[in-house]
């Protein structure tokens, strides 16, 4: 099934050029599809099984050989990545239409069907060489895709930008690789991943086998080196503070079934390269390293959902909120690197199996969102919220399902995003049984920073669907908007199910995903999280009698004659004195949520109103004769609050304060606009521009032709270097 995931791609895009322009979108469609679903067989496969597969390609003298390991990590970031594209191929055969005869649909076809073949291949790759040749074909497809619309200044800048920052990133994770092949004499990961097991054990055996080994590579400062480069390294591309200020213009100017795989798909090789290397080859077991992962994921999700609260436009609120769940993932990474450290295995666990959950909730709903957003554009001609609204009524299953993934990304039960991010804050607050008091604060305050990115981020979906989809139309496109056509609307509802699945089920969720990730926490963290209440599971019996009793009166049996598993409860036990330290169920919360809901439409249309007759009269409208949209409230006033309270984040500054007035007295303008240097920039990337060009500046002042300087020059070179290698 691999070999035809490359094969479908490979055909796709040599037909793509052959074929007609007009038919790219169909044969993309179908080629993604079928190349998605082959990808989901043959992931499907290592997750059900559990057995990796493992194959060698070719030799390269000498090099080494290239060999490829399709293992239960991988498999889970292809099985994400494969539904992702599965839903954004099905998406491009309507949407794509817009851009025929305006720009390559062919270019376009190859482009995104090689994507996903690289993609596959780094998720596959079991040594450097073809994981970085594999990554550096990811990078350059994923520029090519967001310069698609080339002849647009936003779209060339955004894609050079990508692509710097990514090679910058790429040179730091190929240094760390080529040292680590180095070391262990070959490019093999499993070579790499046995001599760093532990810095003590088989390592430090190896080293006195084979004493040329530098013992230096064991060295805490070895692994701190390796640790930075490939965290920030790989950092990059997830889009972490603060090396992440290519994404909210990159994401913005691809098109939407390119924004969707941008986000649901590319972000997560970043997570990957992460984790493959800090958990899986050189784990880093340092507790400084868990509490550095803590505090750039939690500054990540604040500062992305910030400035998501107050973006305007739709796609580059959607790309500032994928910071802000990158941020929300890399926390619960943090949290199980500290827990690990502390030798805390079982909450290990339950933090990586939340930041795991959470990693596939976003790919879902913010795929969802994108091809929403994509839509919206496509039909109105606009992405600007101020110049939205109403579109409920033009745009019906478009506003369904970006109503359910607005509730799902705000985090509201019963949508996937509460459980991940519910699971998340209750695992931070597991600190207290840390034994460092500086950690216990670190905790706390990163506890303090979710939870604003939490209530922030309802406050962000709020406007977003709000201004978007209610009210009255501010513009005359979005006024003559009309639904789109059934196959875009299609992978829309799929990946609308899929949030309410993975929402009210996560007792299957949370086992399937401790399986997957037993590897890495070395411990099976389901029975910590999804007690056996069903009597039908094996386990059941070994539930405390008293306990079990107590939850069996308050419904924690129920549906056990119709479902399998363990049972529909997620709870934490604890000791004697706090038996339960957080529990949740989201199952018997959608069945009381359809029973209210229920009851409230049978009391309010059948017994309040059934004999009210219905009488339509002109709305008052606070005295207003007639109510115009520039009347209404837009989406800049409802996020100016947010502005104002973190003005000191924002640093607005004023581009144009205009005032027209007639005979000087009676005002009929004022037009006043701000503009806004991202925070990374401001506090990273100016200063270091500026000192750049200021030491330039002075070896521009060297090259004065003077030839006494310059033997002067090269006297104090050689100076240096002698006293440099005498200091060795």
């Amino acid at each position: 099934m691999l070999g035809l995931v490359f094969a479908l791609c490979g055909t796709g895009a040599l037909l793509g050029i052959i074929v007609p322009d007009r038919r790219n979108p169909a044969l993309l469609a179908w080629a993604g599809a079928l190349a998605s679903v082959a990808a989901l067989g043959a992931s499907g496969d290592v997750l059900w099984s559990g057995h990796a597969l493992r194959g060698d390609l070719w030799t390269i003298r000498p090099i080494g050989t290239l060999t490829i390991c399709l293992d239960r990590l991988s498999a889970l970031f292809l099985f994400v990545a494969a539904v992702v594209v599965l839903a954004s191929s099905i998406f491009s055969a309507g949407y794509l239409k817009r851009y025929a005869g305006h720009y390559s649909l062919r270019a376009l076809n190859a482009w995104y069907l090689l994507l996903f073949a690289s993609v596959v291949l780094i998720l596959i790759a079991d040594d450097v060489l073809l994981f970085l040749l594999a990554w550096e074909a990811m990078s350059i497809l994923s520029y090519l895709l967001v310069n698609f619309e080339h002849d647009r200044e936003e779209a060339s800048r955004a894609s050079y930008l990508m692509l710097a920052m990514g090679e910058a990133g790429f040179l730091a994770v190929a240094l760390v690789f080529l040292f680590l092949a180095v070391q262990a004499g070959s490019v093999e990961f499993g070579a790499i991943r046995h001599q760093w097991v532990d810095g003590t054990g088989a390592a430090a055996a190896q080293a006195t086998i084979h004493p040329s080994i530098n013992p230096i590579i064991h060295s805490p400062a070895a692994r701190w080196l390796v640790f930075l480069l490939t965290f920030f390294g790989f950092g990059v591309k997830a889009g972490l503070v603060p090396v992440n200020n290519w994404l909210p213009r990159a994401h913005p100017a691809a098109p939407a079934n390119v924004s969707a795989l941008l986000s649901g798909v590319i972000l997560n090789l970043g997570l990957y390269g992460i984790i493959r290397m800090n958990l899986d080859l050189v784990p880093a077991r340092m507790v400084g390293a868990g509490v550095l992962v803590l505090i750039v994921g939690t500054v990540s999700a604040l500062v992305g959902i910030l400035y998501a609260t107050t973006a305007n436009d739709l796609k580059a609120m959607l790309a500032h909120s994928s910071i802000e769940n990158i941020g929300i993932v890399t926390v619960g990474l943090g949290a199980g690197l500290v827990f690990t450290a502390y030798n805390r295995p079982v909450l290990a666990g339950i933090a990586f199996i939340a930041a795991f959950y959470h990693m596939i909730n976003h790919s879902v709903y913010k795929a969802l969102l994108f091809l929403g957003a994509g839509t919206v554009d496509d039909r109105t001609g606009t992405r600007d919220l101020n110049k939205l609204g109403g579109l409920v009524r033009t745009m019906p299953w478009t506003a369904g399902v970006f109503l359910v993934g607005s509730l799902a990304i705000s985090a509201m039960p019963p949508f996937n995003g509460f459980v991940s991010e519910w699971l998340t804050l209750q695992t931070l607050l597991r600190s207290a049984e840390l034994p460092s008091i500086l950690v216990k604060l670190v905790f706390v305050l990163c506890g303090a920073g979710l939870a604003l990115t939490a209530a922030l981020a309802v406050t962000c979906f709020v406007k977003a669907f709000a201004m978007g989809f209610l009210g009255m139309s501010r513009s005359g496109q979005a006024a003559k908007a009309v639904e789109a056509k059934g196959v875009s609307i299609a992978p829309m509802v799929l990946l609308a199910v899929l949030c309410l699945v993975l929402g009210i089920l996560p007792t299957y969720v949370i086992p399937a995903l401790s399986r997957q990730l037993q590897p890495l926490t070395t411990i099976e963290a389901t029975g910590a999280l999804v007690p056996p209440f069903f009597a039908s599971d094996p386990a059941h019996p070994q539930l405390p009698a008293g306990f079990a009793t107590e939850f069996h009166d308050l419904g924690a049996q129920v549906g056990q004659d119709l479902l399998p598993g363990d049972g529909l409860v997620v709870l934490h036990r604890g000791g004697t004195e706090n038996p339960v330290v957080f529990a949740m169920s989201t199952s018997y919360m959608f069945v009381a949520l359809l029973v209210l809901l229920g009851l409230a439409f049978v009391v309010i249309r059948l017994w309040l109103t059934r004999r009210r007759a219905l009488a339509r009269r002109i709305r008052w409208d606070g005295g207003v004769r007639r109510l115009l949209p520039e009347m209404t409230y837009t989406a800049t006033g409802f996020s100016n609050p947010v502005r104002v309270i973190f003005d000191a984040v924002f640093r607005p500054t004023t581009v144009e304060d205009t005032r027209a007035a007639v005979e000087h007295h009676f005002r009929t303008a004022i037009r006043r606009e701000r503009g806004e240097v991202h925070i990374v920039d401001r506090a990273l990337f100016q200063p270091a521009r500026r000192a750049a060009l200021e030491f330039a500046r002075g070896l521009a002042a060297m090259h004065h032709g003077r030839i006494n300087a310059y033997v002067a020059y090269v006297l104090l070179a050689l100076l240096a270097a002698l006293a440099f290698g005498l200091l060795l």
